[in-house]
């Protein structure tokens, strides 16, 4: 199927519950309505009464960590950072397959099953220096056909404690890295300020977004978070800088909710959160009914952080409302949109979903409705990225 061959999907369900065709032309949504005629060179496709919907955003993973694919590794962690950081320093001198290699395998892997974007964080530090950031920049280029991809320097080491990452992450923006990240910076760091004022620095010099992972709770998470939204205000980058995690929104008290959910807001600060089962979870609909955005991602998947995962953020939907107590139809509708739309936002898709005109990034699955698709998670019968088919029940097509 070329680039410019016109795709038309008939006998599709939509996500209201209506059944029509959609025509997709130079890899855009051109028609949705009952028995549309077939251009020439059509290439044509019964969705079975399938339902059609928008394709997947992973707002959060590390591509450059993963080992899916591999031989099964036991986790050999503990529990805390500092360990997970070390063994992972140590392990990653062993593996067999390049980080290409594996990267690659799990982005094949993930937009069979859905996903047309994701954003994913790669390590930055003073002994890999800039080698993951150029195996996954090869990645991006490789898979453009499959999905849009945002790369985050980030400074899994830390950034004050480890003299010269700041140069290495000026040096990432350069070889092509969207966002500049950093990582806890009181409780790893130790220097909050300092911490701040060179991802700023960065961010103000380089024209670049921010996404800081944030998994302190209590006090320390609270302050974090307070500065981060503080200094995206201050420096005029609302709508640029996002708190990965911040695990301290889901063990506060409604007040300091409230306040922190304002000032969120008013820096137009997004949240990312992958739903971990022994994390305190973000309050999602009280934020999002305060106005924050917040996305969902996979963040770690079958790597020395956690041996879970695979990329499948349909069952990412699944486990947010799981984790949120998430029963009606509506909510499930939400923690769709946490894996979809509100991650298209935060990347700047203005113009994703099932819409003439929108982009034609969707997948179809036998469900009657949303919420079933949530639940049971079916096969991804097609997957449709910029026109183009690019997996069929479940397994890429050819390259």
């Amino acid at each position: 199927m070329a680039n410019s061959d016109p795709l038309l999907l008939r006998n599709a369900r939509l996500p209201d519950g209506r059944h029509a065709d959609v025509l997709a032309v130079e890899g855009r949504i051109e028609r949705i309505a009952p028995d549309i005629g077939a251009p020439e060179r059509c290439i044509v496709m019964d969705a079975a009464g399938g339902l059609v919907l928008p394709g997947m955003v992973d707002g959060h993973l590390h591509l450059d960590k993963t080992l899916y694919g591999d031989p099964w590794m036991p986790h050999p962690a503990e529990p805390d950072r500092d360990s997970r950081i070390r063994v992972e320093r140590e392990l990653r001198k062993h593996y067999d397959r390049s980080v290409e290699e594996r990267a690659y395998g799990l982005v094949r892997h993930a937009a069979a099953l859905g996903t047309c974007a994701m954003r994913t964080h790669v390590d930055i530090d003073t002994e890999i220096g800039l080698a993951n950031l150029h195996a996954v920049l090869a990645v991006r280029e490789k898979s453009r056909h499959l999905v849009d991809m945002q790369i985050v320097a980030f400074p899994q080491s830390g950034v004050v404690r480890s003299p010269g990452v700041a140069a290495l992450l000026d040096a990432a923006i350069g070889d092509g890295a969207d966002l500049i990240g950093g990582i806890d910076p009181i409780g790893f760091d130790g220097d909050l300020a300092g911490q701040f004022d060179t991802l700023f620095d960065i961010a103000d010099r380089r024209n670049v977004g921010v996404d800081v992972h944030l998994h302190e709770s209590g006090p320390t998470g609270l302050r974090e978070l307070a500065a981060l939204a503080n200094r995206t205000k201050a420096a005029g980058m609302q709508g640029r800088v996002t708190a990965s995690h911040a695990f301290c929104l889901g063990n506060c008290r409604p007040v300091a909710l409230q306040r922190m959910g304002e000032l969120l807001v008013g820096a137009g600060v997004s949240v990312a959160t992958h739903g971990g089962g022994a994390s305190p979870l973000p309050p999602v609909k009280a934020l999002r009914a305060m106005g924050v955005t917040v996305f969902a991602g996979s963040d770690n998947i079958r790597d020395a952080w956690s041996p879970f995962g695979d990329g499948d953020m349909l069952e990412r939907a699944m486990l947010m409302a799981w984790r949120s107590g998430f029963r009606t139809d509506e909510d499930l509708g939400v923690a769709f949109d946490l894996v979809s739309g509100a991650g298209a936002a935060v990347l700047t898709f203005a113009d994703h979903g099932i819409a003439e005109g929108g982009r034609a990034d969707f997948f179809t699955v036998q469900a009657e409705t949303l919420a079933q698709a949530v639940v049971d998670r079916p096969r991804r019968s097609l997957v449709v990225k910029a026109g183009r088919i690019v997996a069929r029940d479940g397994a890429p097509t050819a390259d």
